[in-house]
Parts: structure tokens; sequence; C-alpha cells
């Protein structure tokens, strides 16, 4: 009897294990699989943070931030699976070459991701004490890293300050070395807002075309200003003790990560502010959406709205709409997957990293997007449900709704000056009048940390790379990062996984089941027998 049934629980594990271990048919899901990408540093740290909170649900994505132009290059020629760029394909740039051509072998779409301030990060202390509420007109800006201006003490830079005793001292222009979309922003927006400047600096440097306009290579002239590659380069150098003085431009992000402050910037409503995440909505309300979702920021750099930071814009992903040069359905699956998680939840974080997020018409634009991914069907996706604060109720964009208004001691024609810090500096700063948000007297020094020793603890930097690190990494310690977990995958695994603890299961009955069974009914006969 034991013998028969032990054959047939054999032959049901043996076809269990038989039906578990056939391959997936042909219409089932796809799988997670790796994807990589390249481009941009200004949305590295929102790439950055958005890759290691996806680990969680089992995807595995890479990325370089090799710069903008590298990104649009790499993804052309189908070297990665996306590419993040400020500016599109085909472009002109005043550095006497077109921005890359098009891809010819592959067809792409934009998408924005997020939105964000070019902000001019900067190291600069009066007394011994560091400066934290600079403020800076558009055409002292231009003046600046077109070697215009070249001292702090330069009448136009006290015109913007009145409350500051600014030092004779050196400034120290830092710009990118290489081709980055960093640079093609901050140039586009002097090239629409000061040509005059911009048109001279351009033909004294050999680019005679007029007028001039955007460049992911700013001229690098040696006497005159710095080069640097990456954004953690440019940020990393302004942030050394030693280069008091400097001044550059990079995404708000860094100077946050630094602790470091930047500039509050002249809008055309005579107001100065900083880059905020409120800031940067209320300017993209005015930013004209072409069809391929690309940007147009003539409206931006002139929006009225006195709470608006003008030099404002959005990152866009390029996605692949076809199968060719690498891309597969499992990919395309994969990476909408990511979109979906950044288009949503993503976008709820990134006040925190430095940026602003996307407003409901650009996530229900980007969905639309999205979906012409291969692949991406199996993704499926309800934007209604996103967290994302700029979500209102009537479909308006209720973080540009309720950004606060600037305090009138930042307005140009008050004479006074806001004592409050910007970036990551903290509160401390120098001089300033009152008013609201002001506070402590004019041309005085206030609080604060002299500046070798506060630049010291905000920020160290990788001596080789520029690389700004923070305290657990400079000591020797590792970057916190997210842990590839692998999830089952969808479709037949399930099924499967059940069939095999069901074999399983059989099989340890087979192996200890009969013996524990002729034990129990032996010991019965001999009670029986003993009874007798």
């Amino acid at each position: 009897m034991f013998r028969s049934v032990a054959k047939t629980a054999a032959g049901v594990v043996l076809g269990l294990l038989a039906i578990a271990a056939q391959p997936n048919p042909a219409y089932a899901a796809p799988i997670k699989v790796q994807i990589a990408g390249a481009g941009s540093t200004w949305s590295q740290p929102a790439l950055r943070a958005w890759i290691g909170n996806v680990t969680q649900f089992g995807l595995k994505v890479s990325y370089a931030d090799t710069g903008s132009t590298d990104g649009r290059k790499q993804f052309a020629n189908g070297k990665v699976d996306f590419g993040i760029s400020e500016i599109p394909y085909g472009m002109p740039d005043s550095a006497t070459r077109d921005i890359d051509s098009p891809p010819t072998g592959r067809g792409y779409a934009y998408m924005p991701i997020v939105a964000g301030g070019t902000s001019f990060m900067y190291n600069l202390t009066i007394g011994g004490k560091r400066v934290t509420n600079l403020r800076l007109a558009g055409d002292t800006i231009a003046k600046i890293f077109t070697n215009k201006i070249t001292f702090w003490d330069d009448p136009q830079i006290k015109r913007d300050n009145p409350k500051l005793p600014l030092p004779n001292r050196k400034i120290i222009p830092v710009v990118r070395s290489d081709g980055s979309g960093t640079s093609a922003q901050f140039t586009l927006w002097l090239s629409k807002q000061h040509q005059d400047v911009w048109g001279e600096f351009c033909r004294s440097v050999g680019r005679n075309q007029s007028p001039c306009g955007l460049t992911s290579y700013f001229p690098v002239i040696s006497g005159k200003n710095i080069g640097q590659s990456g954004s953690n380069g440019v940020s990393g150098y302004v942030a050394q003790p030693r280069y008091e003085g400097a001044i550059t431009y990079v995404e708000y992000s860094y100077a946050k990560t630094a602790k470091f402050p930047v500039v509050k910037v002249l809008n055309k409503k005579g107001y100065f502010v900083e880059p905020t995440d409120t800031a940067v909505a209320v300017a993209m309300t005015h930013a004209t959406i072409n069809a391929d979702l690309t940007q147009n920021l003539d409206n931006v750099y002139t929006n009225e709205d006195k709470r608006t930071y003008p030099l404002s814009s959005y990152s866009y992903m390029v996605l692949p709409t076809d199968l060719r040069m690498q891309m597969n359905e499992n990919k395309g699956f994969t990476l909408a997957e990511f979109a979906h998680y950044f288009l949503c939840k993503g976008q709820a974080q990134v006040d925190d990293l430095g940026y602003s997020p996307l407003p409901r018409n650009l996530v229900d634009a980007a969905a639309a997007q999205v979906a012409r991914i291969p692949g991406s069907a199996a993704s499926p996706w309800d934007v209604t449900k996103c967290q994302n604060p700029t979500f209102g109720p009537n479909g308006e964009n209720a973080l540009a709704t309720t950004a606060p208004y600037p305090p009138e001691c930042d307005n140009v024609q008050s004479g006074d000056q806001c004592t409050t810090g910007t970036g990551g500096a903290g509160p401390t700063t120098v001089g300033g009048g009152g008013g609201s948000g002001g506070g402590g007297t004019g041309g005085t020094a206030t609080t604060g940390p002299s500046a070798s020793a506060s630049a010291s603890a905000a920020v160290v930097v990788d001596p080789d790379t520029g690389e700004t690190l923070d305290a657990a990494r400079a000591a020797g310690g590792n970057d916190v990062a997210g842990v590839p977990v692998s999830l089952d995958q969808a479709g037949t695994w399930g099924l499967r996984r059940a069939l095999m603890i069901v074999a399983g299961a059989l099989l340890i009955g087979l192996i200890f089941g009969p013996p524990m069974l002729s034990r129990s009914l032996g010991g019965r006969r001999d009670r029986d027998g003993g009874r007798r």
C-alpha cells in the first residue's frame, strides 16, 4: 500500500516540477533589467536620489553625469538607453560648431523631468565673516562673467548691495570647461537679455556670429577665468577656502549640498530673488511649451511677477521610441517603471534636493511620451494618484499659487538689504538693513563664523577630482547608497513558485511520512498485543 501511495505521490511531484520548469510562454510580462543613461550634471543630484530610491522596487539604473553634450551623443550612438540634457538636439552653438544633430539611427522623444534654477554660488567674506546675502542685477552678472567687472568693490556691485562694505578683492569667475547644458542655459539667458555685453565678449574670443547665441562650451581664457569640468568641479572649486572671491554658475542643488550661499538675482519686477522651489515654479508658469515638450524661456526671463527667479528652466530625458540600437521591450518596461516613479513620487522630494517639481500639465504630457517607449504598455500608471505638491484641486500649479512674496528689503527701490542667508549657508550673514526679512544694522558685520572655519566645516573637496565630499567620505567612509533587492517578476513566476513549494512539501512527505506512519502503526500493534 505504501509503495502504491509513494509511486502516485512521486508522479505528482515530478509532474509539478516539470510544469514549473517549463519556459515562460510568449505572452509573459517583460522583466526588469539593467538600464543605463548619461548626460546632465545639472540634473545629477535628482537622478542619483531617484536611482537610489527605486532599487527597493527591483529597478537597476545606472547614470553617468558626463555632461549634457556627451549624454546626447551617447544616446544618438546607441551607447545608453536614455540621455539627460537641458537643451535639445540641433541648436546652433556659438562655439562655431553645431550641437549634436538629431539621431538618425533611432527614434526618440523629449520629456521634462524636473525644474530648477541656474544659480550663482560664491565665496566671499567681509572682515572675516562670510557673506550670505549677496544680490546682483542681470547686467552685473553678465559683466562679471565677461570680465568687465573684475573686483568685488566695483561700483555696480555696490549699487546692488547698498548695505555691504564690499572688499577690494579680485573676482575669480569659474566656468565649465566641458560641454555643459548649464553653460548653454546660462549663455542662452545672456544672449537673450544682455546681447550687447555677451556679443562683445564673443567677438573678443573669436566667435563672430551675429547675434552671438548660446554655447555649451563657455570660453576658458587664461588669466581671466578658471575652467573646471562638471558641476562638482565648479562648485568644489568655489567652496575651497583658499579660493575666496570665486563665483560660478551651477544648479542650486550643488550650493545647498556644499552649504554655500547663492546670489539673489534681480527680476523684472525689481526684486532680488533666490532660486527656491516656489520662485522657480512661479517663473515656469510663463514658459512656452512646444509640441515636442521642449521649452521657450523668453517669457520666463521677463516674467514680472515679483516672486519669480529669472534663470529657471526644465531638464529633459531623451527617450527611445523604437527597438533599434540595442533597445528591447524589457529595457523599455524598466525605463517606463523608472519614469513613472520620478514623474510622480519622485517629484515630492525634489525641493529638498534644490529643484522644483513639475506641474500637472507637464506630468500629463510626460506620461504620453512614456507611453511611446517600447514595452511601456506592461507598466500601467494612474497619473491622478501622483503625490505631487504642484497638483492643485482645479488643475492649477498649487506651488506657484501659494508661493510667498519677497520681503520689501529685497526691493531694489527700497535702498535696504535683507540679511537672511541663501542657498545652503544658513542664516548667518554680513551687513544689511531692517524691514521684513532683514534685521541688523546697515554696513556692520553681524554674526557668523570666520570664512576659513565655516568653509572647512561646510565642505571638503577632493584635491584630485574637485568633487565635493561630505564629512564621512572625507574621513574614509563610503557613500551611502541603496542596495538592489531582487523582487519577483510579474507573470508566470508566481505560479511557478507555488508549484515548486507544493512539490517540495510533497517530496518531504514522501521521505519522512512512510517511516513515521510505519512506526506509529507498529507501536499501536505492540500496545494492542500487550493488552491481549
